[in-house]
Order: structure tokens, then C-alpha cells, then sequence
């Protein structure tokens, strides 16, 4: 199902080594941040911010677990990682500008995989004028590991933290929810698709019909939308500066990782306070309803539950009613209430439920 390199000739990493894999990935790398005084080729990296607060947000994604080389090309794979870092640092108000990178590789990478993994990486990096300063690579016997740091700048007063929501504060969220969970259903639904058919075709012994599914197409016909929230996420840098734009300080945000249940308890766990939203307001796309339907699933769990989206979530005063209401991208979704009314979902008909976080658990 992914694409592959079959007919071109491929390098073995070992030829080249760790040292010369590093320079051929990153001898053309250009700094563009001020702050950066020394890249990569020593042995750190250099910064210098002398009047800023410094924002370093990780994540690491183990193949099997994070992602799965059946449906994402490693140049998708080298742009999602990256943006899932740079969204954190929007998420807390500020500007990403380093990056580093390190990977485990185990023997079936070859240099032209790592080649397409970092023009994705560096495409993320650039639209965000982010400099790759640094990072690791080394080997691995259990497929593929990424660990990826980005390091950003913030004035002390404009950081905004998860605990700072307050009653009255309304509940917005950017975007819409659910699509990039929908996208991974339907990714691995011609994954089964495609295996089943593979397994088939091996017990009749049929040779015709396994050459046939090498060149095997799933079928995405009219859910475009879905792959590429699942696929090519996007940092919402764009919100944060309509808001700065519209003079609108949030007072706590996070970016929905885990799914828009969990980000808004755990706002409300360090804040202190309760919520109430509403199922009418939730932003869901017109794909997402289609193909939550379609696989017979509830589209308001899949956006309440499903993560991947990397929307911003944020409280403002009610104050700022007026200025949310003419934002384009911005819903608002519900309200901060006392800590004793608890979290709440009101559902169209007007019943109230609690909600509860049954988004994605990495440890499970």
C-alpha cells in the first residue's frame, strides 16, 4: 500500500555511516533564527535569548505504537512528527524556532528512506522558519524510533498555561474535531482490506492475484479531507496570530492531542474549575459525520475521543464574547463553571452527561 523505492537503487546506511548520514541530511541546512549562534556540526547547539522565556516541548513515536509504515510514507512521516512538536509550542503562545532530531533505525532503512523523511521534516520546519540544529542517530532492532525536541521563545507575559481558566470563561476550540481519528479508521480498514485479500490469495496458492496486490488501491474516493488530517496535521500557528491580531489573550490553551475530552479535563483539573459544553456546538466536518456513519460509530465520541486533531483548545473572558464571534475558525463550544458542577456535556436533547477522558493512553 505505501509507496516504495522498488525499482530504484538504494543505499545501505552502513555505507555511509552514522557521520556521513548526518552530513548528507544536513549539510544544506540554513539558519534563519537570530537566536540560533551554532547548528548542527558541534558538539551542541548553540542559542542566545536574552529577553525571552524558553519553551522545550519533546515527543518520541515508536513505530507499531505511533505510526504504521503500511499507510504513511516517511515524508509524511518526517512533516506529522515535526508539527506535533511545533503545535505544542504554539499551544503555550509561542514562536517555535530550534529543532532537533534523533532516530533509531533498524537495517531495512536505507539513506534514501532517511532523505524522504527529513524533506518532510524540513517542509514543516520551513513553513514555520524553524532551524534543524541537532539531534542523534543510531541503530535499532526493532523498526523505527523517532524523539524529536523543538525549542521556542515567548515574552514571560504572554505564556499561556493550562490552570489559568476561570468561571464565566468561554470554552473555544479552532477548527473542527474527529476528522484525523476517522482518517486512522479508514486507514486501517483497507489495511485489513488488503491483508485479508493477501492471506486469501496464499492459501489458494493464486500467484496471479498476489501479483495483482502489489499494485493494490485502497479505496479513499471522496474522503480526501480525512486522510489528511490523519496524515499531514497542521500546527495552528494561524490561530495564535488572529488572536494576538484581534487582541485576545487566552487564559489557558492546550492543542488536542489526546481528544477534546480529555485537553478540556485536564484544563479544568489545573485550573480548578468545572465545565459545561454542548454537543450542538461541537465542530465536526461533513466527512467526518459521513464516514462516522458509515463504520456505525457515534461522530460525537469520535470527536470528543479520537485525538490527532492538533486544534487549540482555550478559555477567554466573556468579555472577548463579541471579538470569538467574529473569528473564522474559532467555535465556541461551551463555558467554565464552579469546580463542584463538574465537567458536563449537554447533548442536543438537552440531557447532561459527565464527560470522561477516553482518549488514547501511550502506556496502555
Amino acid at each position: 500500500m505505501r509507496n516504495s523505492n522498488i525499482n530504484k537503487q538504494m543505499t545501505d546506511i552502513s555505507k555511509l555511516g552514522e557521520f556521513g548520514l548526518i552530513h548528507r541530511l544536513t549539510d544544506d541546512i540554513k539558519l534563519k533564527n537570530e537566536s540560533t549562534i551554532k547548528g548542527v556540526g558541534d558538539d551542541c547547539a548553540v542559542m542566545h535569548y536574552p529577553d525571552k522565556e524558553v519553551l522545550v516541548t519533546t515527543d518520541m513515536l515508536m513505530e507499531g505504537v505511533h505510526f504504521d509504515l503500511t499507510y504513511i510514507d516517511l515524508q509524511h512521516l518526517g512533516y506529522k512528527s515535526a508539527m506535533v512538536n511545533i503545535s505544542d509550542i504554539f499551544a503555550m503562545g509561542g514562536t517555535p524556532r530550534q529543532m532537533t532530531v534523533s532516530l533509531a533505525l533498524s537495517k531495512r532503512f536505507t539513506v534514501e528512506d532517511m532523505e524522504m523523511f527529513y524533506s518532510g521534516l524540513r517542509m514543516a520546519c520551513d513553513k514555520w522558519g524553524i532551524d534543524i540544529v541537532g539531534g542523534d542517530t543510531t541503530s535499532s532492532y526493532t523498526g523505527m524510533a523517532i524523539s524529536i525536541t523543538c525549542i521556542g521563545e515567548a515574552d514571560r507575559e504572554d505564556i499561556i498555561y493550562r490552570n489559568g481558566a476561570h468561571d464565566t470563561d468561554l470554552v473555544c476550540v479552532s477548527g473542527d474535531l474527529g476528522a484525523a481519528y476517522m482518517g486512522l479508521q479508514l486507514l486501517e480498514r483497507e489495511k485489513s482490506v488488503y491483508y485479508q485479500q493477501v492471506a486469501e490469495a496464499k492459501k489458494k496458492n493464486d500467484k496471479n492475484a498476489l501479483e495483482q496486490l502489489a499494485h493494490f488501491q485502497p479505496d479513499f474516493a471522496g474522503k480526501e479531507y480525512l486522510l489528511q488530517r490523519q496524515l499531514k496535521p497542521e500546527a495552528r500557528g494561524d490561530i495564535m496570530a488572529k488572536l494576538r491580531e484581534m487582541n485576545i489573550r487566552p487564559t489557558a490553551m492546550m492543542d488536542v492531542s489526546d481528544g477534546l475530552s480529555s485537553e478540556l479535563m485536564h484544563i479544568c483539573s489545573q485550573s480548578g474549575c468545572g465545565c459545561r459544553i454542548y454537543e450542538k456546538n461541537i465542530p465536526i466536518d461533513y466527512q467526518t459525520a459521513v464516514m462516522a456513519e458509515e463504520m456505525n460509530m457515534n461522530v460525537t465520541t469520535c470527536a470528543l475521543n479520537g485525538g490527532e486533531d492538533y486544534e487549540l483548545l482555550f478559555t477567554v473572558p466573556i468579555g472577548d464574547l463579541e471579538k470569538i464571534e467574529q473569528m473564522d475558525g474559532v467555535k465556541l463550544i461551551g463555558h467554565i463553571t464552579k469546580k463542584e458542577l463538574g465537567n458536563m456535556l449537554v447533548t442536543r436533547d438537552g440531557n447532561e452527561f459527565e464527560l470522561k477522558a477516553q482518549g488514547w493512553n501511550p502506556l496502555a
